[in-house]
């Protein structure tokens, strides 16, 4: 056996060593996607998909709950009865579900006809179409009590002079009921509205109105919270820095006040959309709670399971309309800076 010895000066220096061309293409492609191809470039740097045993464990007891209260109602529903017959079940509300689908078709139709026909459709409201104006009015009940609660309770809590002055008014109209500001609201803005064709209808109004006065308090008293639980070094270094009053709420109280500030806008949205269908349903305006009234007053065989339809309709919504909440907040904490 021949050995043959190699030494350092039969290899030429400075020149580079060759790389298949497939693993130049490779390296292109990582440089040019570091991510890798998909939607995988749009999610986060530690995003890991869940095993499908932490979702098996996180998915079987919701489920079985669902399961359970259904299987009850199922079976307890036709020992309940009542003046318009015996208390429906699942299957009778999810019958009566497809049968307002079905009217929402049928209406959407007729419209498109009439459109086709240069004229305006002017038949009734389908279900579909009362909670849409309900989300519509809650939207804009919310967005006023936030310009009215936000900046109200940063300065609350920047100022204790100022949270002294306003805090005996907050404890007094918190716990005010909608059913007695809805009256005064009906009034006022009956009596400012006098155009014939205004802009906004009074009834949209009166409801958001409504829903502003009785959900502003929880958004109010949390931000002033977060605000006044600021970390004092923060003031401080802000005090160092010399930065102006709006520098210093922009940059410190802000940022730091944020999860205090969603909090409080998840309880307001959840009031708000309690005290709408309770404004809608006594005041008649359109919306969810109009049509539990209507199909109350109606009393037919179908009303009890449509006004179920509403009920679980009501609820759903309201789990929806608090994840997005909490889909904001998950956004605004993870891109906050102080």
């Amino acid at each position: 056996m021949t050995v043959a010895v190699l030494r350092k000066d039969d290899f030429p220096t400075g020149v580079p060593a060759a790389l298949p061309a497939n693993a130049v293409r490779a390296d292109a492609q990582v440089a040019e996607n570091p991510k890798g191809p998909g939607l995988r470039r749009f999610l986060p740097d530690d995003f890991k998909l869940p095993s499908p045993q932490t979702v098996f464990d996180a998915a079987w007891p919701p489920l079985v709950g669902i399961g359970a209260f259904v299987g009850l109602w199922a079976v307890l529903a036709p020992m309940v009865q009542t003046s318009l017959g015996a208390l429906p079940g699942p299957g009778d509300v999810w019958s009566a579900f497809l049968g307002l689908m079905e009217e929402y078709r049928a209406a959407r139709g007729l419209a498109a006809e009439a459109v086709a026909a240069g004229q305006f459709y002017t038949g009734p409201p389908t279900f579909v179409d009362q909670i849409f104006t309900s989300l519509q009015t809650v939207i804009m009940g919310f967005i006023l009590a936030s310009l009215v609660a936000v900046p109200l309770g940063l300065v609350a809590g920047m100022s204790k002079r100022f949270n002294a002055a306003i805090n005996p008014l907050v404890q007094v109209m918190r716990p005010i009921s909608p059913l007695a500001w809805l009256p005064i609201v009906t009034m006022i803005v009956s009596a400012s509205i006098t155009s014939d064709d205004p802009t906004m209808s009074k009834s949209f109004i009166i409801s958001a109105v409504v829903v502003m006065l009785c959900s502003l308090w929880p958004m109010l008293i949390n931000t002033a919270i977060g605000t006044a639980s600021i970390d004092k070094d923060l003031i401080n270094v802000g005090r160092v820095l010399k930065l102006s009053w709006f520098a210093k709420l922009t940059r410190l109280v802000l940022p730091s006040s944020l999860p205090y500030i969603f909090t409080g806008m998840r309880l307001s949205l959840g009031v708000g959309w309690m005290v709408l269908i309770a404004a809608e349903m006594l005041a008649q305006n359109p919306g969810l709670g109009k049509f539990v009234w209507d199909e109350f007053q109606n009393g037919n065989e179908k009303s009890l399971a449509r006004i179920m339809v509403a009920v679980v309709v009501i609820g759903l919504i309201g789990v929806l309309l608090d994840k997005v909440m909490m889909a904001f907040q998950s956004l605004a904490s993870r891109n906050r800076t102080v």
